[in-house]
């Protein structure tokens, strides 16, 4: 009997020692790793295949819950045919990947030092469906703002949306093990389009492909990673929140929504969001993809299903956390029933451009070498050795400070000759939009403000049925002084075709309007 209890106290003590060991989080990386190439190649190709599946499964529901999770009862089809059938059907879907492949393709043809604005003239002269920051950067390179005023704030309502967030994961997988190359990276292309906290979505997503091929403790990777972001930028608060919430509720990922809903779902920049429930800020996206990696516990489904379930723009959120554990995961080791769905597509080229899942492996593992050897790693027949890097953060920046949403002003008139109305504030923007039989029309609008001529506008026509190049908010002005604005328009060319439409305005000041409860 004594010998009976000895061997279990011994056997516990042992338990436990272990059990303690195994929750121990990694806290550094050597200054060195090494991998074999098919290692490093398998790590990419995961991370380009997971990125597909995942938006390909949130597909069905992007910003159809919004403000709201999605329920464990409602359903998000799947079946095994069912990245084909947006190929066929929705190709649009993948503007995650195809605006990736634009930026790889840059490299592959100008090589590493590749100057920003290549990246910037290749992206403009595009022919595919651009949405929001995306569509605002096109508009202002081809009308002569290049980066990084093209996606500064000042010109760009949508400077804190999502767009390089689901942009950057070229830059982390060219990159293994040194995020501050993918802030390189990051710096050259995501200034095309973002600014501030829209910037630093991508930033943080590069930083975490990156840190995915040197580690596979996520909790590790999204803390160490959140390096490269400046600590007192809302950003860094809203990534540390969830990290510190899943802390709090390690098994309840809803809670942790709910806390980051309260405090940081107020949309402040796009225009599309404000005063409403959709909300394309990178922010609170990318605290969506945070959720769904913690909460995910290293499960393929279940990170790719809580990020979607989180809402907003599900399927954006669900093929980065997706992505970024496909890194982790290895293209071998993601279940079998996912990797299927590519089988019939690997080969076919993502709508818009030459390059296929297939051409996509080949050239993240051509990059990814490159890279390591430029950093000071080395490339020896199989053996590969990374040398790197502790993540150091970018340079602080901040879009539309000072600036709060106050009033929706429902202008909604079509301008004749000549259009006025008057706000109170420090700033504005203008929805609407040009329409003319004639699909090469270009209306040319005058925008004074309190009687001087702010600026000449190149107005393209909304089209219906094709790629277009429209401006997505008419007009839009910040920083003017607090005080009563008067604002009048004036259409040069116009024709009996055509209509500037002119809708909502949304009203900014120097001090939020929000409601104290006593």
């Amino acid at each position: 009997m004594k010998n009976t209890i000895l061997f279990i106290c011994i056997y516990f003590v042992i338990g436990l020692a272990t059990a303690c060991s195994s929750a121990v989080t990694q806290t550094s990386v050597p200054s060195e790793v090494s991998m074999t190439k098919e290692v490093l190649a398998d790590k990419i190709k995961g991370g380009w295949a997971a990125k597909t599946i995942g938006c390909t499964y949130g597909g069905p529901v992007e910003f159809i819950h919004n403000g709201t999770i999605i329920q464990d009862y409602t359903p998000i089809k799947w079946s095994k045919d069912r990245v084909k059938h947006y190929f066929d059907t929705f190709p649009g879907l993948y503007d995650d990947l195809y605006v990736d492949i634009i930026f790889v393709n840059v490299f592959e043809r100008l090589g590493l030092q590749a100057p920003a604005d290549s990246f910037a003239v290749s992206f403009a002269n595009t022919e595919f469906p651009l949405w929001h920051a995306n569509q605002v950067a096109r508009y202002n390179i081809k009308q002569g703002i290049m980066p990084p005023l093209s996606g500064h704030w000042l010109n760009n309502p949508h400077a804190d949306d999502i767009d390089y967030q689901i942009e950057a994961d070229f830059a982390g997988l060219m990159t293994p093990g040194m995020p501050n190359a993918a802030s390189e990276i990051s710096d050259k292309v995501g200034h095309i389009f973002t600014y501030g906290d829209g910037w630093y979505g991508g930033v943080y997503t590069g930083a975490l492909y990156s840190m995915s091929f040197v580690s596979d403790d996520v909790e590790f990777i999204v803390t160490e990673a959140l390096k490269t972001i400046p600590e007192k930028s809302d950003f860094y608060l809203c990534m540390k929140d969830i990290i510190n919430w899943h802390k709090q509720y390690p098994n309840d990922w809803k809670q942790t929504w709910f806390e980051c809903q309260k405090k940081w779902s107020s949309e402040v920049g796009c225009p599309d969001g404000v005063f409403l429930p959709f909300n394309i800020d990178a922010k609170i996206n990318s605290a969506y993809v945070l959720i769904g990696l913690l909460y995910g516990k290293r499960d393929f489904f279940s990170t790719m299903d809580i990020a979607a379930r989180c809402g907003q723009d599900s399927d954006c959120n669900a093929a980065t956390a997706a992505g970024i554990l496909g890194t982790i995961l290895g293209y071998s080791n993601i279940p079998e029933s996912w990797k299927e769905s590519l089988y019939e597509v690997e080969d076919r080229p993502f709508a818009y451009t030459d390059v296929s899942l297939n051409k996509l492996y080949d050239l993240g593992l051509k990059h990814a070498l490159q890279v390591i050897e430029k950093e000071g790693g080395k490339v020896e027949n199989n053996q590969i050795t990374i040398k790197t890097q502790k993540p150091v953060a970018v340079k602080y920046e901040k879009s539309f400070e000072g600036h709060y949403p106050v009033e929706k002003m429902e202008i909604n008139a079509t301008l004749k000759d000549r259009l006025d109305f008057t706000f109170n504030g420090i700033g504005f923007v203008q929805k609407g939009y040009v329409k003319c039989t004639d699909e090469s029309y270009v209306a040319k609008v005058e925008m004074y403000i309190d009687g001087n001529l702010i600026e000449t506008a190149n107005l393209p026509v909304a089209k219906a049925t094709s790629i277009d190049n429209r401006r997505v908010d008419l007009f839009h002005r910040y920083q003017l002084p607090k005080s009563a604005h008067n604002v009048s328009y004036k259409w040069l060319n116009p024709r009996n075709d055509a209509q500037v439409y002119f809708g909502e305005a949304v009203i900014y000041s120097d001090q939020s309007n929000q409601l104290t409860y006593k």
